[in-house]
């Protein structure tokens, strides 16, 4: 994959962000750096960073979110909808469960936030 201004700018905004991204939020920040660049640009580079594991996507009722590739995990609250990164507890040497080969995995814990809880 050959580098470009439009897909660094694009992993930057990513990999140092903890919002969780999703396309439009990504693509309004880009155009900060570069005004001309188009929304089909950020999608295309979105998904080719993706397909090399540079970013990781998940989705959160039905909008793509778009995250650092940094092993985690993600609790999602039912109410608000606010994502919080949850650290990893896998060895990260383990790569065999059951002697199946692990290339990625995406575990989501959902429920009630403590904001949310607060607020009841």
């Amino acid at each position: 994959m050959r580098n470009s201004i439009q897909r660094n700018c694009i992993f930057e905004i990513v990999n140092n962000s903890y919002d969780h991204l999703n396309a439009y939020q990504i693509y309004e920040l880009a155009r900060k750096t570069i005004p001309n660049i188009s929304l089909g640009t950020v999608y295309r580079n979105l998904s080719l960073l993706t397909d090399h594991h540079m970013i990781r996507s998940f989705i959160v009722d039905g909008i793509i979110r778009y995250d650092r590739n940094i092993v985690h995990d993600h609790f999602i609250c039912d109410k608000c909808k606010c994502i919080i990164d949850i650290p990893k507890n896998v060895d990260d040497n383990n790569k065999y469960i059951d002697g199946n080969l692990v290339i990625d995995y995406d575990i989501k814990y959902k429920g009630i936030c403590r904001e949310c809880q607060r607020k009841e």
